[in-house]
């Protein structure tokens, strides 16, 4: 039990950077005493007491704000930030090192018996706000995008954004690369917080980045026309890419773009 106890708090910190102490985590987290009591009224679920279990989790609703049915399945290092106005539902399983933020909800979008709620995999993060409705398996590694409403399943590794949600999954390949390089170069970061979430500004950059390695590329082909024609021909060093030219798309308080 205390294990487990020390791997939670631990979790905490490991995910919450205004975390200070052990004391302050024990006090003052509700997603953690939400937890502890999902616990025991999950184990009084099991024993069959299930009047018990649901007083339990009405009593811990009313002290938290965070609404877990006894009989959810709930893995390890399982962590709920902020917390206020989380629902999840009876028959929800939820895997290992999963976060949850405020106002998520884990629901059915049914009223028979049976297998009605989500089933989060390892590792997801689920946004402020974000619904996630029906008996389907959000993959391993998966992010949910704050205040979008999840209806089908989703993939190991993709985010999901929007209403209904869209599901993106990143693509891997060359062109990848050499983003990643330009972006380096000019110290920006093209989606911020998450390299899947389509903010519209970020999207406008990568694709002014696609089309500068297009030109690059392209000059660069008809520089080695010019000296198979003209064997005299040098082409001069491209100017060099100063980095408070792009101060503009960084945001002052950290040296990074907001």
């Amino acid at each position: 039990m205390f294990e487990r106890l020390r791997e939670d708090i631990n979790s905490v910190f490991h995910r919450d950077p205004a975390a200070r102490n052990t004391f302050e985590v024990l006090t003052n987290y509700p997603g953690l005493h939400a937890l502890l009591f999902h616990r025991f009224s999950h184990w009084l679920w099991g024993l069959g007491l299930k009047w018990v279990a649901r007083t339990i989790s009405t009593i811990a609703r009313w002290l938290t704000g965070i609404e877990i049915h006894p009989g959810a399945t709930i893995g390890r290092r399982f962590f709920i930030d902020h917390g206020m106005g989380v629902v999840i539902g009876e028959t929800t399983i939820i895997g290992d090192d999963v976060t949850l933020y405020q106002g998520v909800t884990l629901g059915g979008t049914s009223w028979n018996k049976g297998k009605r709620h989500p089933t989060i995999g390892d590792g997801v993060v689920v946004g402020a706000g974000a619904k996630i409705l029906g008996p389907f398996e959000v993959g391993a590694g998966a992010k949910v995008g704050s205040n979008s409403v999840v209806t089908k399943a989703v993939p190991d590794g993709a985010t999901v954004v929007g209403i209904p949600g869209r599901i993106i999954v990143k693509p891997k390949g060359e062109d990848d690369q050499r983003r990643k390089e330009m972006e380096e170069r000019m110290g920006f970061d093209a989606y911020g917080v998450t390299e899947e979430m389509p903010d519209p500004v970020a999207r406008a950059v990568r694709s002014l980045l696609d089309h500068m390695h297009a030109v690059d590329d392209r000059i660069e082909n008809m520089c080695q026309a010019l000296r198979k024609v003209n064997s005299e021909y040098q082409n001069g060093a491209l100017p060099p890419l100063q980095e408070e030219d792009f101060d503009c798309v960084r945001d002052d308080s950290d040296g990074t773009r907001g």
